[in-house]
């Protein structure tokens, strides 16, 4: 999102936001970012999946991975509701707009837009300099870490997405960025759609340095590729924490020291 960009949004925001008194999440990453931007007190449902911050666990549930429930939702009576429109349904989001309530898209594809969603979610909360707060802080972080990191040498990579089937992830949605951030280089990054079906085969002719998964068995699974993949051979091989990973948040920073440390190792191993 451009700089220009930003600040058109969030001068036409600033222009009709008002502070929100009753917020529906309808995604984890959702419920963070409304948190961060100083919303948390005024959250009053939210999806199946959010767990966190812990407070929200014991919330009305109103979304999950089928849909949304319109019914519970009306009933809650929101004048905030916060979408995502990579998972929810949009038709179901349409109603809800039909029906006038006051609906904002969150999903985010890069950091720089966490960063981004906080400040124009914080227009919305009564005290918004908790959330400017939180997007200055995270703003800071990247530009620590990138000054740590930006020097060291691209490294090839493959993040399996999931184990059965084998799904990659190209370059076209989050968390690609996390790994770009740290200098990973994608070995699927060209793949025709964001999260492609590949085989043991495709990936053993990339030869990747490193491997992420979210699959503990993963090296006895291709274990009789040990010689063909270098990061196979060479012991690398890791596990990342899913929920940082792969909720663009706050927390999406722990995930870039996660990969920016496993490809350190990496190219010492080189």
């Amino acid at each position: 999102m451009s700089r220009l960009l930003l600040l058109t949004l969030l001068l036409t925001t600033n222009s009709w936001a008002a502070m929100a008194h009753r917020v529906i999440t309808l995604s984890p990453h959702a419920t963070e970012l409304a948190a961060s931007a100083g919303l948390l007190p005024n959250i009053v449902a939210v999806s199946e999946a959010s767990d966190f911050p812990p407070s929200v666990i014991d919330l009305p549930k109103v979304a999950n991975y089928h849909g949304l429930n319109i019914e519970k939702i009306v009933a809650l009576k929101p004048d905030l509701i916060i979408a995502w429109p990579n998972g929810n349904p949009q038709k179901e989001v349409l109603l809800l707009k039909k029906l006038g309530f006051h609906i904002v898209d969150s999903a985010p594809q890069t950091l720089a837009e966490i960063a981004d969603n906080i400040d124009m979610l914080s227009h919305y909360s009564a005290n918004p300099s908790v959330g400017r707060a939180a997007a200055a802080e995270f703003r800071l972080a990247l530009t620590r870490l990138k000054q740590q990191y930006h020097t060291q040498r691209p490294v090839r990579y493959y993040f399996q997405v999931s184990a059965k089937p084998s799904i990659a992830m190209s370059d076209h949605d989050w968390p690609s960025d996390i790994f770009r951030f740290c200098g990973g280089k994608n070995i699927f990054a060209d793949a025709p759609n964001a999260y492609p079906q590949v085989n043991i085969e495709q990936v053993a002719l990339k030869a990747p340095e490193v491997i992420f998964t979210n699959t503990p068995s993963f090296a006895n699974d291709w274990q009789a590729l040990n010689a063909q993949i270098p990061a196979l051979a060479k012991g690398q091989v890791w596990s990342l924490n899913s929920d940082w990973l792969t909720r663009a948040t706050v927390r999406s920073l722990e995930a870039v020291k996660q990969v920016c440390q496993f490809l350190s190792i990496a190219r010492e191993k080189h």
